[in-house]
């Protein structure tokens, strides 16, 4: 993709009457819908806008609210650092709750950048019919930022069940609190966004690379149909993405993901997040917020491959857990493309070895300054969707093709799953270790509805033997840790603050 504009400003656009009226005076020099949505060109720079908060939710949020909180990772305790009460409630499963809000931070970051995008994709709905350019391009840019208000949108009726619904931009402050709407009501708004958007987006063979596509349309679609147990309805989308000749899977599962600067947006690439490495602001640093601690610039550069590493102080996250490790099959090449150990030095364990998440540790060449990208929808898991649409549709014998298509890339034999139920749980298993690390676990376990025996059994584990959880010998879990399993997570108390709604 282009470098993505960023426009923040597009937030603060407010409204004003399209009628000429000489006593409508409009300032020439302050940005707003009625000075900017003038050409096509401007709407292509407010839909690079919608992209952007996608970043800095990948980079910085989605891996603790949907990898961490499961049982696929964990915290790398240093108790030389202290604390790092945040991150680690949401790891323990001890956010503090109440009344159905919390005060975690990164709950709340996650809930306003997905805001961010609902609110820019609004502004350009609502304009983008008033300006007169070619209708081809007019339907790329409305599709673009109809799927990504439905992403934003799953992504916060996952987490958080009942939200509010913006579908038009807020102009003025009362309009900015809303009721809750129910589930299902967002759901329907999902599904609404998303089917016009595969009608109005190209096919990846003739969209921009790095924008999203019919493909990432109809893949949403399936996501949406698996969790409301639709099984036709995802068989069809599913079936329509791996029949459209678009995607493919990559030989070797490690070239299924991007280098620092190549293999972006690849054959198997359904819709990931851009970024790119250097001083432009695009750039993200996320295989250092998953790396154990501390860790010396001289353990730090092997993984890098930086010229200046810098020592890494604090608490690491997303450690890959000695239950998923277990869960990979003797065998499977994923386990060494995914998972990797390093051993420090400094750390205050005996067994100074420690693993980490090596599919996304690329080398590149500024500190702390990465430019792969982050995969959102990849074929691969299309082809597991169309395997579990069909198996509770009970036809196991269609399903098993696509389940083998993913594990014959692995290096495994075709799976000896014959019944519905064996099936079913080849399918779990598939998904947990095809799609580690990739913020799907949490979504998965709650989806099944799985999450409060797997997770129960899980934190007694941590609280049984926490040096296998990468603790210092002596150092324990906190006492609330495991304490509040929920489903959902509170909606943001700071937000809470700003409406009578909840």
């Amino acid at each position: 993709m282009k470098k993505i504009l960023i426009i923040s400003i597009i937030l603060g656009f407010t409204q004003t009457s399209c009628k000429e009226n000489f006593l409508t005076i409009v300032p020439e020099t302050a940005l707003s819908s009625a000075t900017f949505f003038n050409k096509e060109a401007d709407f292509q720079q407010a839909v690079n806008a919608a992209y952007v908060p996608l970043r800095s939710i990948v980079n910085d949020r989605a891996y603790l609210l949907g990898e961490m909180h499961s049982d696929n990772t964990y915290y790398y305790r240093n108790i030389l650092f202290g604390d790092t009460e945040q991150q680690e409630d949401i790891a323990d499963f001890a956010v503090p709750t109440a009344n159905g809000v919390t005060s975690n931070t990164h709950v709340l970051n996650n809930y306003r950048l997905d805001y961010q995008i609902i609110a820019r994709a609004n502004q350009i709905l609502s304009q983008i019919d008033k300006v007169e350019f070619n209708a081809d391009s007019k339907n790329n840019l409305k599709g673009q930022a109809m799927l990504l208000r439905a992403y934003a949108y799953l992504e916060l009726v996952q987490y958080f069940g009942k939200v509010p619904l913006h579908l038009t931009p807020v102009t003025v402050r009362q309009d900015a609190a809303l009721p809750l709407s129910t589930v299902d009501e967002v759901y329907a708004q999902i599904i609404k966004d998303a089917t016009q958007a595969s009608t109005f987006l190209l096919p990846k063979s003739k969209q921009e690379a790095g924008r999203v596509t019919s493909g990432s349309a109809k893949t949403l679609l399936a996501n949406v149909y698996i969790v409301q147990k639709k099984w036709a309805e995802a068989e069809k989308v599913a079936r329509d993405v791996v029949t459209s000749g678009e995607y493919g899977l990559m030989i070797g599962y490690e070239n299924a993901f991007s280098t620092n600067t190549a293999n972006k947006n690849n054959q198997e690439s359904i819709f990931e997040v851009q970024f790119l490495e250097g001083s432009d602001g695009l750039n993200g640093s996320i295989i250092y917020n998953f790396l154990p601690r501390p860790m010396s610039p001289e353990e730090l550069k092997p993984i890098t491959g930086t010229s200046n590493p810098q020592p890494l102080t604090g608490e690491g996250n997303n450690a890959p857990t000695p239950d998923i490790i277990a869960a990979y099959e003797t065998g499977d090449l994923r386990k060494d493309a995914s998972i990797a150990v390093v051993t420090l030095s400094g750390s205050l364990r005996a067994n100074k070895v420690f693993p980490y998440i090596k599919k996304f540790a690329k080398t590149h060449t500024l500190h702390g300054n990465t430019g792969n990208n982050w995969p959102i929808y990849r074929y691969s898991e299309v082809l597991l969707y169309l395997a579990e649409a069909l198996t509770e549709q009970n036809k196991v014998s269609e399903a098993a093709p696509f389940l083998n298509q993913v594990r014959t890339r692995a290096g495994l034999k075709a799976s000896k799953a014959v019944s519905q139920t064996e099936m079913r749980n080849a399918i779990y298993q598939e998904r947990r270790v095809e799609l580690a690390f990739e913020n799907k676990r949490w979504f998965d376990l709650i989806r099944t509805g799985r999450a409060i025996d797997v997770i129960t059994a899980y934190g007694n584990r941590i609280k049984a033997n926490p040096v296998d959880y990468y603790y210092p010998e002596g150092a324990i879990p906190r006492s609330n840790a495991f304490t509040n399993i929920s489903l959902l997570y509170g909606l943001p108390a700071d937000e809470a603050a700003l409406t009578p709604y909840f």
